[in-house]
């Protein structure tokens, strides 16, 4: 076997067709990564920062040997780690090798790979290579439509929907763990990083303009309308940008039919974490408007509560779609009776079909 590099592009254009590995530490693989990649740290945390403190103080020599008798001590676990993790691709003993900057670390572990038999590509730049990749995708211009609607509407599931109408489409909200709202985290997993969001944010794209290249017709991403904080990691500023100069196709749908979608989702929320999401939006939501939401919620009566809070969100969702250049040339109102995700994607392709006949003739 032989050990072969390759560059950040070669990289891509596998498309993640072999097992990827990340040999740098725990710490830096849970802030963040590439998407996919599996974890196989050739040194922990502490073991890291002593090599480091030693290179910086002392000099790379005694750093290397400090390393080599950490790595000497876990050769064998880490080839035993990377054939448990083959271990369902017995047709497939190709891997990805890389650390921070394609630097020692991922050559240490590529060599004993190749030893151990296995082929081994080590990828040029490391994780940086990838971060900056990353970064060079949301700065792109993208064909986008905005999915636009009060809170209730059921945008999330409507993104779902148009998919089954070969539309493409990118779930900001699914990406980020979290819905967007005081309510957002509610049943949700802990957030990525905003560097792991972002990082999971330029592949989603990526693959959605592969999507539109493969395409015979001229496809846009579907996005749901956000604002620019979705709970504790921010949509990158060149893409937001962007995203408030692109057509929204906004749901009119009735607010006592919004409050039953919402009831319906949160009716299994534990009430602690309902009031707890009410407390966090009180100066904006008021004083009695709180302490009232707060007892429909204790009496379990939650029509009463998010009627309150849907027309506080109202209120926040229209300022900031008002907070647009152009609106009028750019609003697509789209009356729809119910939330009803399968006929509602009907009608917002109709609309679109219309808007961009209007647009370009």
């Amino acid at each position: 076997m032989a050990i072969s590099r390759i560059d950040i592009d070669a990289f891509i254009s596998l498309d993640f067709k072999y097992t990827v590995l990340d040999v740098r530490s725990e710490g830096e693989y849970i802030n963040a990564h590439i998407p996919g990649a599996l974890s196989v740290p050739l040194f922990n945390n502490e073991q890291r920062k002593k090599i480091g403190t030693a290179y910086k103080q002392e000099s790379k020599q005694i750093a290397i040997k400090i390393g080599l008798e950490a790595f000497g001590t876990k050769m064998i676990s880490i080839v035993e780690t990377v054939e448990k993790i083959l271990d369902n691709h017995e047709e497939n003993k190709t891997v990805v090798v890389h650390c921070w900057r394609g630097g020692m670390r991922s050559s240490a572990v590529a060599w004993l790979l190749d030893l151990y038999g296995y082929k081994v590509f080590i990828l040029i730049g490391g994780y940086k290579a990838y971060r900056n990749w990353g970064i060079q995708q949301l700065e792109k211009e993208y064909p986008i439509n905005i999915l636009g609607g009060y809170t209730g509407s059921g945008k999330t599931y409507l993104l779902q929907a148009l998919q089954h109408h070969n539309q493409i489409t990118i779930d900001l909200e699914e990406i980020a763990k979290h819905k967007g709202s005081a309510f957002g985290n509610i049943g949700m997993p802990s957030q990525p990083s905003q560097e792991m969001f972002e990082n999971l944010l330029s592949l989603a794209f990526w693959k959605a303009s592969l999507q539109i290249k493969a395409s015979q017709k001229p496809l846009a991403i579907w996005l749901e309308d956000e604002s620019q904080r979705i709970g504790l990691v921010n949509i990158p500023s060149k893409l937001f940008s962007l995203m408030r100069k692109c057509p929204v196709y906004f749901l009119d749908i009735p607010f006592e039919e919004r409050l039953k979608h919402i009831v319906d989702g949160y009716g299994k929320a534990v009430k602690e974490d309902l009031i707890n999401a009410t407390t966090r939006i009180q100066k904006r939501l008021g004083g009695v408007e709180t302490k009232n939401t707060v007892n429909f919620i204790l009496e379990d009566n939650l029509s009463g509560a998010f009627s309150i809070l849907l027309k506080y969100y109202d209120k926040q969702y229209k300022k900031g779609l008002h907070n647009r250049e152009n609106l009028q040339q750019l609003l697509n109102n789209i009356v729809c009776n119910t939330v009803n995700p399968s006929a509602n994607a009907i009608a917002v392709i109709q609309k679109e079909i219309q808007f961009e006949n209007v647009r370009y003739n």
